[in-house]
């Protein structure tokens, strides 16, 4: 995992706790959101991902305020101090990486099946 967040980190251009727990969160709102099977496979593909999903917790603040979705991840995100185009930065590298680990395939399907996930692909 550390590999991973170190690159992920790098390309976004943010601190490694940080990338970490922002990994966490996005992976935990696809396990939530996302379609199952894909989501699944994704996770697998990602050593110490169920680690990051823990730790980065169900929130609790703005985010649990509001409930879940799109908007939540997004105050969650925000609230461990990054903007937009980091957020965006740290979606399109884990995008990119679960395309290469599941295939094109298997992220169309999970950006096109997550309720607002297509604006940061």
């Amino acid at each position: 995992m550390d590999e991973f967040i170190g690159e992920l980190a790098a390309k976004a251009g943010i601190d490694n706790a940080v990338a970490e727990k922002a990994v966490g969160a996005m992976l935990g709102f696809l396990r939530k959101e996302g379609p199952a099977e894909q989501v699944r496979s994704l996770i697998e593909q990602i050593p110490g991902a169920e680690d990051a999903i823990k730790a980065a917790g169900s929130g609790g603040g703005l985010a649990g305020m509001l409930g879940g979705g799109i908007m939540a991840l997004g105050a969650k995100l925000m609230g461990l101090g990054l903007g937009m185009s980091e957020i965006q930065n740290l979606a399109r590298e884990l995008f990119r990486f679960g395309r290469d680990k599941i295939g094109a395939d298997g992220m169309r399907t999970i950006i096109a099946e997550t309720p607002g996930l297509s604006k940061f692909a």
